[in-house]
């Protein structure tokens, strides 16, 4: 077929050239979410430890962690409480999000372009915000979009002034246009909740934690290749560490339908095993390991002012410490197609009020078992279950929870084009 003959897509890579499609003109980055639980639950055994590498490990790790970002509110919004150190009563509403920036990131790049991508605050190409429930029993982690298009309020700079708002603007300017801040001031209106907690974490991140396991086993259900990371995999088990763990998390060319919505897909795998990796016995009863976690995250992040005392990291994870993966829900922000750019996305309405209700109603998520478009059933494994029919939508659901302490609240189904996975469950990538 002739190049000029190909989709627009394909007529890109053809070409040598990035794609400027919904995984767009900046390249993959990196995946973060079960990083908090892991730093967490490092930090938590650490401190209980009486052994002497435990101890040092305890000092060197909170030696490491880095002055934090005051999270500011938006113009003439009441400051942001600080929570109290350790306060993890309740629910809990944390963002990680990962800059595209090259700087201070060494060789990691494929490429002399791919080196020069970004520099500076760079773009937040991924972004996840955490939800555990008031009750500790259930936690959902939404993934946004990079290629999102959606309003962008004001974002203060920190000294008197703001930016200008955006009626409409791709969510992954976030980070350049105001800084962490306006990272969560938009996903606050985009999800409605309140994030007090806040991190961004660099390309080194995923290598150490990686390493720090002994590897992340995922399967291939294809062959991946993708140059523009310099990834090239066989079809069938992998153990992935260092780079080829960060490659295989930034890829969006090689999986999927090719697009950022696919890489969100791959690190919904990739997270999943990671986290049925740490919670296995032999990583958890390893203070030495554990260390390495925790080492490894902090160092390679930079956290809000209210993620910077150990205590509250510790107190996180104990939150998270009672939620069983097949409770822990990864999904991608309700989207479809812009209809003035099949390149961008924009939010489904209908699915995102309901997904706004049950997160303001405290309610577990329920997906319809449709995967990303980068995943597959992994063999022998039994079909993803369909919602129950008591299964209720967010706006039927009461205003506030019940005083009684039985039934639990009900989950809300999701509608089919919501996509996603339990922890728990094993899937495949598939390349493209």
């Amino acid at each position: 077929m002739h190049p000029e003959q190909h989709p627009p897509r394909l007529r890109e890579r053809s070409r040598g050239l990035p794609a400027p499609t919904r995984h767009g003109r900046l390249k993959p980055r990196r995946a973060r979410v079960g990083i908090f639980k892991l730093l967490g639950a490092s930090l938590a055994v650490l401190l209980v430890s009486g052994a002497g590498v435990a101890a040092y490990a305890v000092v060197d790790t909170v030696s490491s962690i880095k002055p934090g970002i005051h999270l500011l509110s938006a113009p003439g919004q009441p400051a942001r409480p600080i929570p109290n150190v350790g306060a993890v009563d309740g629910a809990v509403n944390l963002l990680l999000t990962g800059t595209d920036t090259r700087t201070g990131q060494g060789g990691k790049f494929n490429n002399a372009a791919d080196q020069a991508a970004s520099s500076g605050a760079g773009n937040n190409d991924v972004t996840m915000v955490l939800h555990i429930s008031k009750d500790h029993k259930h936690a959902t982690v939404i993934s946004i979009p990079r290629d999102l298009m959606t309003a962008i309020p004001a974002c203060p700079d920190g000294k008197g002034g703001s930016s200008y708002a955006q009626s409409s603007a791709m969510f992954n300017t976030t980070l350049s246009t105001g800084g962490l801040s306006c990272v969560v001031l938009t996903a606050e209106q985009l999800t409605g909740l309140s994030i007090p907690y806040a991190a961004e974490i660099s390309f080194d991140g995923v290598i150490g934690m990686s390493n720090a396991v002994g590897g992340v086993p995922v399967c291939l259900a294809t062959p991946l290749t993708d140059p523009y990371v310099g990834l090239n995999l066989p079809a069938g088990q992998q153990t992935l560490v260092g780079a080829n763990a960060l490659a295989f998390v930034r890829s969006r060319h090689g999986v999927g339908d090719g697009s950022d919505l696919g890489r969100i897909s791959n690190q919904q795998l990739f997270l999943s095993a990671l986290l049925r990796k740490v919670t296995s016995a032999g990583v958890l009863s390893n203070p030495v390991t554990l260390y390495t976690l925790a080492h490894a995250a902090v160092t390679n992040m930079v956290l809000s002012d209210t993620l910077t005392q150990p205590t509250t990291l510790v107190g996180i994870a104990l939150a998270l410490k009672n939620v069983s993966l097949s409770n822990i829900v990864f999904l991608q922000y309700p989207t479809g197609t812009d209809p003035t750019d099949p390149n961008r996305v924009v939010a489904s309405s209908e699915a995102v009020t309901l997904l706004k209700g049950a997160l303001a109603n405290d309610q577990p998520i329920q997906l319809s078992g449709k995967l990303g478009v980068a995943a597959v059933p992994a063999p022998g494994t039994a079909p993803a279950p369909t919602p129950a029919p008591s299964s209720t939508p967010a706006a039927a659901a009461p205003s506030t929870a019940t005083a009684t302490p039985t039934p639990g609240p009900t989950s809300v189904a999701l509608p089919s084009n919501v996509t996603g996975q339990t922890a728990d469950q094993q899937t495949c990538t598939k390349g493209n």
